[in-house]
């Protein structure tokens, strides 16, 4: 039998851009007994987090909630609101907005892939003013939607959405507008009803603090009546049944008990502390983060700083070092995870999340690991980073709730 003992002693760093750190209060929540999830306990706990998960997309419009991975909510919110055949406009920012370009195609759409060229799109945010630009030509409104990723997980870029709207305005084009904030939701300022989203996506096990397991759609009304127009074929991912059973708390099949009993705990959490206040410490978090790479003399991945991610920071290798290598070095020597480089960024860069169960005392510890495991690695430093970001962190004080 394989035994999981990969950490013997002390606790295991986990600061990958997602899953996060799942905080102790939601793991007590998930382990409370299952319960029949057609019994009426089960029912006002459905309508109580249905509530709750609008406050937190910032919408009045209804949230599906799946048993699904975030794949799964692409999924979702292509299928039920296009037909196959659809032309769709899509923005290549890094490796997620690649993935759901590659599903439109496996689902008889017909994307359409614009961006910067090469690498170095993949270290920038949207640009809207290409959007708006394609827009323009269509003027027999071929385009059926735009699709974008709010805060691209491969890069630490999180995107202008608001701008992305006005560009879809000022093009006078009526194609819905889908966002993927899998990564930013919870993190990063997001408002799904004042920036005119149609379909937002998102996932529980990034700064929902959730394992991986359950997924969303936030839907506007024009996305709704789009839905009963498109011929995709759905079932399980189809809006109608869910919204049905959502008016008494329920869904049309078995939902993830124990998650949502997390999920609740969650948004408690969240709502608790206060969303502004939630984005604010995680600003913070990757300010501190950014100013020990640029200590350690290395450059950041994303290269504007008006759309610098406040979930995650890319730190990019000298030319000639394997990211890959490094990070294996500071696995096996600090029981520290980062995350990979990803697509073309393969082998470039590793991730450091700064998102879930995290403070400052987590990332001092973490940039100690990236900052000893660079030197074993043979990375040449400038300087400490270790100390730029407690400097930093000591110099700016989060304001207490």
């Amino acid at each position: 039998m394989l035994k999981l003992d990969f950490h013997p002693s002390g606790r295991h760093f986990l600061q990958i851009p997602g899953p996060s750190p799942v905080p102790d209060r939601i793991l007590r929540a998930m382990s409370l007994p299952t319960i029949d999830h057609r019994g009426p306990e089960f029912g006002a706990l459905g309508l109580e987090l249905l509530g709750k998960i609008r406050k937190v997309f910032k919408t009045e419009s209804p949230v599906m909630i799946y048993p699904a991975s975030g794949t799964g909510a692409w999924e979702a919110a292509l299928a039920n609101t296009l037909s196959p055949g659809d032309r769709v406009l899509m923005f290549e920012t890094g490796h997620f907005a690649s993935l759901w370009y590659a599903m439109a195609r496996r689902l008889q759409l017909e994307p359409e892939f614009i961006g910067l060229p090469g690498y170095e799109g993949w270290r920038h945010g949207v640009q809207a003013e290409m959007i708006e630009a394609r827009l323009r030509e269509d003027a027999d409104h071929a385009i059926k939607a735009v699709c974008v990723v709010h805060n691209e997980t491969s890069t630490g870029a999180t995107s202008d959405i608001a701008a992305v709207r006005r560009a879809m305005d000022a093009a006078g084009h009526p194609a819905l507008l889908l966002v993927d904030t899998i990564s930013g939701l919870a993190s990063a300022d997001y408002r799904h009803d004042e920036w005119g989203v149609d379909v937002t996506i998102s996932g529980s096990q990034k700064g929902l603090m959730l394992p991986p397991g359950i997924s969303f759609n936030a839907i506007s009304e024009k996305a709704i009546a789009a839905s009963r127009e498109s011929t995709m074929p759905r079932s399980f991912w189809a809006w109608d049944e869910i919204l049905e059973a959502n008016q008494n708390g329920y869904w049309p099949y078995t939902p993830s008990t124990n998650l949502l009993y997390g999920l609740n705990e969650s948004l408690d959490m969240l709502l608790e502390e206060g969303l502004d206040h939630v984005f604010a410490r995680h600003q913070r978090w990757a300010a501190g983060v950014r100013t020990a790479v640029e200590a350690w003399g290395l450059e950041i991945q994303c290269l504007e700083p008006a759309v610098y991610s406040p979930v995650l920071t890319g730190v990019v290798m000298p030319e000639g070092i394997d990211a890959d290598a490094v990070r294996k070095i500071i696995y096996e020597r600090f029981d520290l995870s980062l995350g990979t480089g990803l697509g073309k960024a393969k082998g470039r860069m590793f991730r450091i999340g700064h998102l879930g169960d995290c403070n400052d005392l987590t990332l001092i510890a973490t940039l100690g690991g990236c900052e000893a495991g660079m030197k074993l690695a043979g990375v040449p430093l400038a300087g400490s980073g270790v100390t730029a970001a407690l400097d930093y962190f000591a110099q700016h004080p989060l304001d207490a709730k």
